[in-house]
């Protein structure tokens, strides 16, 4: 898989904002300047968080951005959703939709197969739990094996 830029620009943002407990509403500028993404990005990546309800924008001398939601009820899957789409595609099909011929339809189940991996650890880790630097059992599981950290 790949992450794009995108959705850890979003991540980042949202972890920002959930480490500040929703005291005040934060600018662009700021969610920028704190974690070293471009205003103009981060801004139509904000739109797509406030569309899918994950955060929310406040008007005025105080005005900016703010979480829409507990942190603690979205998930890594829901931002990366948010503003990339679905977990896994295939030519931008949802595994499940793609057709291919007998001898290549077996990897219609890898894809399927994969997309479970994504959403054992995307679905278990929420914005709340990366604010706070405490990631669930599955996932630091899964870092502490040595092979884990080698490319391949």
């Amino acid at each position: 898989m790949r992450v794009s830029a995108k959705s850890d620009y979003a991540l980042r943002a949202l972890i920002e904002l959930a480490s500040l407990r929703g005291a005040t509403a934060v600018s662009a500028e700021e969610l920028g300047r704190r974690q070293g993404i471009p205003r103009t990005f981060l801004q139509a990546i904000l739109a797509d968080l406030r569309k899918s309800g994950v955060v929310r924008s406040q008007r005025g001398q105080a005005g900016g951005w703010l979480m829409a939601r507990d942190a603690r009820s979205v998930s890594v899957a829901d931002v990366i959703r948010a503003v990339d789409g679905p977990l896994v595609s295939v030519y931008d099909q949802r595994p499940e939709a793609v057709e291919y011929n007998e001898n290549a339809e077996v990897l219609q189940h890898v894809w399927i197969a994969a997309r479970r991996s994504l959403r054992d650890v995307f679905e278990e880790v929420s914005i709340q739990q990366l604010a706070e630097a405490d990631l669930p059992a599955c996932v630091t599981e899964r870092t502490a094996d040595e092979d884990a950290w080698q490319p391949h």
